[in-house]
């Protein structure tokens, strides 16, 4: 059985189906500094650039892909699908009407729900059953279904053509702690905020080992669930989705690159391209989806097929 890697980001999808016994041996990813980090970690027979221009496309059973969440996020514009990166959505349904895989894997933002009060994904479910599908959605939480502390909510969208029943996985307990995903090697000096404008205020709040903050422009604030907030693709970049936290040697830090891999799920033997910057390694980790969870649904879909 084969998956196609659609918006195939670094590999989380190919990861997690790999680990249940799925090949694959096509994926389709738009970013080429994300190419470089999916090539370095996986070999598939074709890998194309531009899923709008795709053409005579090899077999696969399962469509996968997270397609691009900024049209329906809170943080962006919210134009969704009149925006030129909503547009792909009309590439998913005709690929789909064209190779007819026996299942999809769809993820986004939990924003695509809301989306014009919900018509826009409305819109889409109904779109896809009239492809033959049968058409299931739910919000997951990191936190709640891949045991990882990562407030992480989005949208699945699972598509079946010879089940007209589907079950997602049920929350499990969460029996991890931060403080299993940080390394506390390696280490950037230049992760640390002792040189930074704010530090002052950060070190007056930034108190506890246990749990994360992050400045809020003007104020710090800590995340009381003890939990990693949302990663984000433009954490390289600065700003109030940084993650940060208190080091057992009592130093203020943001997360290193292969720590957010860490929340996201990845293995140890994971590695981002070669000499890959610091701001598009929290990119690629950012925009990633969770393994566990794709892997716990992933289980589903096969046993369902």
């Amino acid at each position: 059985m084969l998956i196609g890697d659609f918006f195939a980001g670094i590999g989380g999808f190919h990861l997690a189906f790999n680990d249940l016994g799925v090949g694959c041996e096509y994926a389709c990813e738009i970013d080429d500094y994300v190419r470089k980090t999916y090539n370095h970690n996986f070999n598939v027979a074709r890998f194309d650039y531009d899923i709008t221009k795709v053409k005579d496309l090899p077999d696969f059973d399962i469509f996968c892909g997270g397609f691009p969440c900024q049209p329906f996020s809170m943080a962006g514009l919210r134009k969704g699908i009149e925006d030129e990166r909503g547009k792909v959505f009309l590439d998913i349904l005709q690929i789909l009407k064209d190779k007819k895989p026996r299942a999809f894997l769809l993820e986004n933002v939990k924003g695509l729900l809301s989306h014009e009060k919900g018509a826009t994904y409305a819109w889409m479910e109904e779109q896809l059953s009239d492809l033959g599908y049968n058409v299931f959605g739910k919000v997951l939480n990191t936190a709640e279904h891949g045991n990882i502390p990562q407030n992480r909510e989005r949208i699945f969208i699972v598509g079946l053509l010879n089940s007209n029943t589907f079950e997602f996985p049920e929350a499990i307990p969460l029996t991890t702690k931060i403080r299993d995903f940080i390394t506390e090697e390696d280490v950037d000096e230049k992760l640390y905020y002792e040189n930074n404008a704010v530090y002052p205020e950060l070190k007056k709040h930034i108190t506890s080992k246990d749990t994360m903050y992050q400045w809020r422009r003007t104020y710090v604030r800590e995340n009381k669930s003890k939990e990693c907030p949302t990663l984000t693709a433009n954490m390289g970049t600065g700003g109030h989705n940084v993650p940060l936290i208190l080091t057992y040697d009592n130093r203020i830090r943001k997360l290193t690159p292969r720590e957010c891999l860490n929340f996201q799920g990845y293995p140890d033997d994971y590695e981002f391209m070669p000499k890959l910057s610091n701001t598009r390694a929290y990119y690629q980790a950012g925009n990633s989806i969770t393994v566990p969870v794709v892997k716990r649904i992933a289980e589903k879909i096969l046993k369902y097929m």
